[in-house]
């Protein structure tokens, strides 16, 4: 009887012992901030948001219909509402606090406990990021999770309800998103454990986002008229407006990734503009060998396909590597985008799934082959990069294909034939553009 209550003291004393230290871990005294890591990455997920709202926002309804372009943007603005609220409630706290493997805990529920100041003069951080406020790192992980959930709007434009969005991404970010999320990027995540490299964004945004596009566009089905009318681009510069907003905000959106001011957010700024240059030449090089005229919506589209394939290996490989990545990205998009789409028949209207869910795999398995230990210390395996591709393949189809059969048998997920008719901007938003 001795010997178990020594044993009991014992273990509760380490329990508290451990459960004390990682509140520590989660603390920092107020000078051991960094003040330019947090300026950094306070611009970071300022450009990352910008990404969202107006790049997205404006990439795409350059490239919808007339009668579609407010309903578009809309999509946009609506979706960064609503994930930077469920973020707030929940989502931060379950994809970067410890729990398990597979999810995190409840310890962030509605923010609590951030940014929480002693008598120490302590401030919250998190362990991925410990120079910077808790707070700083909340936004600019949030930010991922509204451009990964604006993303997706791409594959369906035109064709469905606002409301039937609205749950969808509703339900995804927080059924998909997060738990990818956790696997990746959360320290004690189950493939992150596995040697799963990821940087900024080729599995957990990119690869989960064009897949789910997929999913809803085959799902919801074509626009009417797909096929046999034509359906040209209302406005290709606010398109092309977007693309260089899209540009500018990927800096943060990559070079951020390394939540601090120094040499691999040097590299990545760097790869980041070399892999978009050389992504946007090769798609106009492309469309000069088989269509004989570079587009302005090819040197868009490349530039993009450019800048999502190097967003998983950007602060892992060098110049060289990026170079590389962005002409073996940019080639398969291009085909996915002007021939495989149309060969099977599905209507993914702005290409989410040809440029970032088949630029996302291709970066993802690259940064496999091209990565530098003399850049970031990490070691990498092709394989290993391969099995994080398909198990979030798998995830992100399977879960968004059951959520939006739900959705689809309760409130129903497109619009009357006479709405999508008519345009989404006048039947579903009572506007339009004159």
């Amino acid at each position: 009887m001795r010997f178990n209550k020594i044993g009991l003291i014992v273990l509760l004393s380490t329990q508290s012992f451990f459960t004390y230290a990682n509140e520590l871990s989660w603390k920092q005294p107020f000078s051991s901030i960094d003040s330019g890591d947090t300026a950094w990455i306070l611009i970071s997920a300022i450009l990352v948001i910008f990404m969202t709202v107006p790049g997205i926002a404006l990439f795409y309804a350059g490239m919808v219909r007339k009668k579609n372009i407010l309903a578009t943007m809309v999509q946009s603005f609506a979706t960064a509402a609503l994930v930077s609220l469920l973020w707030v409630i929940i989502g931060y706290s379950l994809a970067f606090t410890p729990g398990n493997g597979f999810i995190g805990g409840l310890d962030r529920l509605f923010l609590s406990g951030v940014n929480v100041w002693t008598d120490l003069k302590e401030l919250t951080v998190h362990p991925n990021a410990g120079t910077i406020p808790e707070s700083v790192f909340i936004v600019f992980q949030m930010a991922f999770a509204i451009i990964s959930s604006a993303i997706i709007t791409g594959a369906f434009a035109e064709r469905m309800k606002f409301s039937a969005l609205l749950w969808f991404i509703g339900i995804w970010v927080l059924l998909v998103y997060v738990p990818t999320a956790h696997w990746v990027w959360e320290s004690g995540g189950w493939l992150a454990k596995h040697g799963v490299l990821d940087y900024a964004g080729g599995t957990v945004v990119h690869i989960n986002a064009g897949v789910a596009g997929l999913i809803a566009a085959i799902v919801i089905g074509k626009r009417l008229g797909y096929g046999k009318e034509g359906m040209a681009p209302a406005n290709l510069s606010l398109a092309l407006m977007g693309t260089a907003i899209l540009w500018f905000g990927w800096f943060g959106f990559n070079a951020g990734s390394a939540v601090s001011a120094d040499g691999r957010a040097g590299m990545a700024l760097l790869t980041t503009q070399v892999a978009a240059a050389v992504g946007g030449l090769t798609w106009i090089s492309m469309e000069r060998i088989f269509r004989q005229k570079p587009s302005a919506l090819g040197m868009a589209s490349g530039i993009v396909a450019g800048l999502v394939g190097i967003t998983p290996a950007t602060g892992f490989v060098n110049a060289q590597g990026a170079i590389l990545i962005g002409i073996l990205t940019a080639i398969p998009c291009y085909f996915m985008v002007t021939k495989i789409k149309h060969i099977f028949k599905y209507d993914d209207t702005l290409d989410a799934f040809g440029i970032h869910g088949v630029g996302g795999i291709i970066g993802a398995i690259l940064t496999g082959v091209f990565y530098s230990q003399d850049i970031s210390g990490a070691t990498a395996s092709i394989g290993a990069q391969i099995v994080g591709v398909l198990i979030t393949v798998l995830y992100s189809a399977v879960i968004s294909y059951l959520i939006l059969l739900v959705l689809s048998k309760t409130i129903g997920i497109r619009v009357m034939r006479d709405d999508e008719r008519q345009g989404l901007d006048i039947s579903l938003h009572g506007e339009r553009i004159e």
